[in-house]
């Protein structure tokens, strides 16, 4: 409640003071004055109001607070009447809002930043109304407002609701600080792969949360300032007109500010874009280095645009810069669209690697290019390094492979067979050779092939990339004859120089080497950097490495979906390709777990019993054995090789002379894609037709495709889609969808939502490229209709990638390894799908290193695998249930030196239990016996959160039931023995000995009581019968 006081004085002494005070003053004059304002906000302050009037009117004393959202607001302190008399001094308790001079703390409310705060006293006469002209009179004070930690804490003198007490008592009053806002935003904080095609790395930015930093930037939309700073490696420069760098895409899919963009010649292309569909574009007077670290850096302040480049030499720095000042404004919205790294939807890739890429909002870089530091990520990884060893080793080979030619036209030998010179390779037990960084003196091996190969072709010069070939296959072969896990330690030297080789398969199995760290030292840095250079060079299963590792993260090296998503869908894409163009080298992928005996049963191949009785029962007319066999021949399934001519025999047989519909769509197809058959269209057609007058649902699809690919007649083929989407065709929902985003559809106007909901339909149905079209539209949006989602983008293009057939080849090659017995090739394969995150391969390797057939590894290794495959097995979308048996067997037991850890077994076999496995249930029991009590959450959520406080023989009980009741009947007989157990445990006490011999007596007489209750089982089913 403010308090108001009057003061009068004698006329002679208020004169004398109002001289004093101010020369402006005049006797009975209509003013106001602020005798003693406070400097800066104060919770209670006695202010002094000088003020007199010629008329009656109102005193009014406010406050008037600027905070730095650009927000004015005024608050009245006071308000009183003035009567014409002589002038008077007024003491008012001056009393500010709390939130303006006290630390928040849940009842005092928090407030924004206070830019200015003036306390205003003003005369005004009434019955105008609040007219600004009625103010006769006006004084004003500045006062400093406190910054947030400087103000006091209020002593509150009421008692509090238990709400607020709770409130006063959460993190954000305990622990006040400023909220953090990123100015400087990392777009890309480690190294990404470009192998110059359209796949990036998507970012988006949101609007700042904090009003005044939001505020700040919307005003610098028309005047904008920024600095964008990356690093660049190129290895080649553009092949077409522009190859993307980072480029601005705004919500109407054109260039915005900035985008940058490199030439053939290595020259930068900047474009800015300004007010009413204005954009400017120039090219920058310096080109970029090839094969060297650069660190590009684009300002744009007002109309000024400021390109500058800095480049690491051999030991100097070399820095030059272009300036362009625009003919027109700039406009730079950050938050609208969305930003790519490298290649996008509209633009191919510059070829070679990005490093950290960082955004400076509304702000320049606080760096000169003389303060320039070299990112920590690019010393470890030492691209330079690694290039230039492998180019001087590349070099001594040439010169090698140079005098071994001339030497092989001299002299008069006859050629030798590379199986010869194998044999004697292993004759002579020669070393293997050390990695290709160090010296010539470990590189007599790779000579000597290098020798044999020229001889060989009779002195003609090999290629180095036939000569990498060569030594990787060299090196595979080893693995067949291997003893023990050193075989990996002894092959990895020669995959690293078939790597130096331009082989990118070595520098793969390398880096998946190093990454495990299987009988070699682990070294994550170093396998990073191998799967970089493989995949740059747009090795499929390199890139599906580095998406798995970017996706989960690990190692160090942070989550990031939007770079896992460039890697992603760079070989989902080829996958899509892939599928419709099939080689021998491409076999088709199945998930086979080597726990599952019903699956392995199944594998064969062309000389093998089950597939030999297929082609008897084709043979016979059997439609359902000659699908199967040429599906199998033609995708390489169930263990065959691909043999698409093969496979179209069968087709043909199928269609022709079975008149089988399923047969006369597949014959159908490959004729009219002439996939190993000459291409027919017309015939193509016919068996489609007869297919479809059959009702098969595939052949609709089909013939629309026909009808618009080769007849542009649109209205048909979408008659035809629009049934067979009835009928739930993964396809015809597809190409419907692509008919609605490229405006085909008839009548109907281009309508990209509208293509999305087909895409979504068309991959939940399970159509791969639908899934690639999703992922797409995902990792970008709709504006207006479609929410960005860069997880669930992720997601759809890991299960696309995954189907790739080379894929499948490794996969196939890895269980004929097994099958023949050949553990460490079967694990070296099974180990390169692992890394590359496919679940069932990383299942097999720990599935290979328990089971340790033939003790093929040490102790330590196959638990140190185990571990870590078991491991990454658990964390992958649809976990083997096994491996949380086997991962809560580990944590139990406390292997490798590792404490046990009975909650998270606890925890392994409770998500086991809940997919219905008896062995998770049977386990829990076990902890139970062993007197650790189960955690309360685990119990919820087996829906047993009763039995947290009950008897132990409750629990057991109930745990055992469930594993006997799983209807698995390997677990019956097991899980029954042990609720018997849990029944007898009351009367253990008791008749102990009893129950020993009654235990006893049961175990001799099982059998014959066995086998008197299967006889008269018999005699009872046999009495039934007659």
């Amino acid at each position: 409640m403010k308090t108001l006081r009057n003061m009068h004085f004698p006329s002679g002494f208020q004169f004398f003071c109002l001289s004093c005070l101010s020369l402006q003053i005049v006797w009975c004059s209509d003013q106001v004055l602020l005798l003693n304002p406070p400097e800066e906000t104060l919770p209670v302050h006695l202010l002094n109001i000088l003020y007199s009037c010629h008329a009656p009117s109102t005193v009014l004393l406010d406050l008037v607070v600027t905070s730095e959202t650009g927000t004015v607001s005024k608050f009245l302190l006071g308000e009183w009447s003035c009567v014409p008399s002589d002038p008077v001094i007024k003491t008012v308790r001056l009393t500010l809002p709390d939130w303006l001079v006290y630390q928040a703390d849940g009842v005092v409310p928090d407030s924004h930043w206070v830019l200015s705060c003036i306390l205003r006293a003003s005369l005004r006469y009434d019955g105008f109304g609040d007219a600004e002209q009625l103010v006769t009179a006006r004084d004003v004070a500045l006062l400093q407002p406190k910054p947030f930690f400087s103000r006091p804490i209020k002593r509150h003198q009421l008692c509090f609701a238990w709400s607020e007490q709770m409130l006063q008592l959460t993190q954000r009053f305990l622990h006040k600080c400023c909220p953090l806002e990123q100015e400087t935003i990392d777009l890309l904080p480690t190294i990404f792969a470009s192998t110059g095609e359209t796949f990036g790395i998507t970012k988006t930015l949101n609007p700042y949360k904090n009003e005044v930093l939001e505020n700040l930037r919307l005003k610098a939309i028309t005047s904008p300032w920024f600095t964008i700073s990356m690093w660049l490696f190129v290895t080649r420069h553009c092949k077409g007109r522009l190859c993307g760098v980072l480029h601005h895409i705004d919500p109407h899919n054109s260039y915005a500010t900035p985008s940058l963009f490199l030439t053939h010649s290595g020259q930068l292309h900047v474009q800015i874009s300004g007010p009413h569909q204005e954009s400017s574009a120039f090219l920058s007077t310096f080109a970029m280095p090839l094969n060297n670290w650069c660190q590009l850096s684009l300002t744009l302040q007002g109309r000024t645009v400021t390109v500058s480049m800095m480049c690491i030499g051999d030991k100097k720095r070399t820095a030059v810069s272009t300036d362009h000042v625009l003919r027109h404004a700039a406009m730079f919205d950050d938050t609208e669209g969305y930003f790519v790294i490298g290649g996008g939807k509209y633009v191919q890739g510059v070829e070679g690697f990005f490093g950290p890429v960082t955004f400076y909002r509304n702000r320049a870089s606080p760096h000169s290019l003389s303060e320039v530091i070299i990112p920590d990520v690019i010393k470890s990884v030492n691209l330079t390094g690694w290039l230039q060893t492998c180019q001087d080793f590349a070099f001594e080979m040439i010169v090698k492979i140079s005098s071994f030619s001339l030497e092989a036209k001299q002299e008069e030998e006859s050629e030798t067979s590379f199986d010869a010179f194998h044999e004697w390779i292993v004759k002579e037990r020669l070393a293997s050779g050390l990695q290709c960084e160090e010296t010539s003196s470990h590189r007599r091996l790779v000579v000597k092939l290098a020798k044999l190969l020229v001889f060989k072709h009779g002195g003609r010069r090999v290629s180095l990339p036939a000569l990498g070939r060569a030594l990787y296959s060299f090196s595979l072969n080893k693995l067949g004859r291997a003893k023990d896990i050193s075989v990996f330690s002894k092959i990895l030297p020669l995959l690293l120089q078939a790597g130096c080789l331009a082989d990118n398969r070595a520098l793969h199995v390398s880096s998946v080497l190093y990454s495990s760290g299987l009988g070699v030292q682990k070294q994550p840095i170093r396998a990073w950097r191998l799967a970089l250079l493989a995949a740059q060079r747009d090795d499929r299963l390199a890139l599906l490495h580095l998406g798995h590792l970017h996706h989960w993260g690990g190692h160090g090296f942070p989550s990031d979906p939007d770079l896992a998503y460039a890697y992603y869908a760079n070989i989902a894409k080829q996958t899509t390709l892939d599928r419709q163009n099939p080689t021998p080298q491409q076999t088709f992928v199945e998930a086979v777990h080597l726990n599952d005996d019903e699956t392995l049963n199944l594998q064969t191949n062309e000389n093998h019993h089950i597939f030999q009785w297929l082609k008897l029962q084709a043979r016979r007319g059997a439609a359902e054995a000659e699908q199967a066999v040429a599906r199998m021949l033609y995708w390489g399934q169930k263990g065959l090789s691909p043999n698409i001519p093969e496979a179209v025999k069968h087709y043909r047989r199928g269609a022709e002379q079975l008149k089988d519909p399923v047969s006369m769509y597949d014959y159908g197809i490959v004729l009219l894609q002439g996939h190993g058959v000459q291409k027919d269209v017309q015939k193509g057609v016919w068996f489609l037709k007869k297919a479809m007058e059959q009702s098969f649902v595939p052949a609709f699809n089909a013939l629309a495709w026909y009808y618009e690919q080769y007849e542009q007649n649109y209205q048909q083929a979408v008659q035809l889609w629009e049934k067979a989407d009835f009928l739930e065709s993964p396809d015809a929902a597809f190409n419907l969808g692509v008919m609605y985003s490229q405006g085909l559809y008839p009548e109907k106007p281009a309508n990209q939502y509208v293509a999305y909901k087909y895409y979504y339909k068309s991959a939940i149905r399970g159509h791969i490229q639908g899934g690639v079209f999703l992922a797409d539209i995902w990792t970008t949006g709709i504006p207006g209709f479609v929410e960005r989602r860069p997880s669930e983008a992720v997601l759809w293009a890991k299960w696309a990638a995954e189907h790739n057939g080379y894929l499948g080849s490794v996969l196939r090659r890895a269980l004929d390894s097994y099958f023949r017995n050949d553990m460490f090739s079967s694990l070296l394969l099974y180990m390169v799908a692992a890394e590359s995150g496919y679940a069932p391969a990383q299942f097999n390797v720990a599935y290979l290193c328990e089971q340790n057939p033939g003790s093929f590894l040490s102790p330590a290794s196959a638990a140190h695998c185990m571990w870590r495959y078991y491991n990454l097995t658990i964390q992958s979308q649809d976990p083997e249930t096994h491996a949380f048996i086997k991962m809560g067997d580990l944590l139990y037991e406390g292997l490798g030196g590792r404490q046990k850890d009975l909650l998270s077994s606890a925890q392994m076999y409770k998500l086991a239990a809940l997919r219905n496995n008896p062995q998770g249930w049977y386990n829990l029991g076990l902890l139970a016996e062993e007197n650790y009590k189960l955690p309360l959450s685990v119990l919820s959520e087996l829906g047993l959160s009763e039995l947290f406080f009950a008897e132990k023989n409750l629990l057991l009980n109930a745990l055992y039931s469930r594993c006997r009741d799983s209807n698995n009947t390997d677990s019956f007989v097991p899980c029954s023995l042990a609720l018997f157990s849990v029944f007898l445990q009351p009367y253990g006490k008791d008749y102990g000995a009893a129950i020993k011999v009654f235990t006893a007596v049961a175990v001799v007489a099982a059998p014959a009581i066995l086998v008197l209750v299967l006889g008269a089982l018999r005699r009872r089913i046999l009495s039934y019968n007659s």
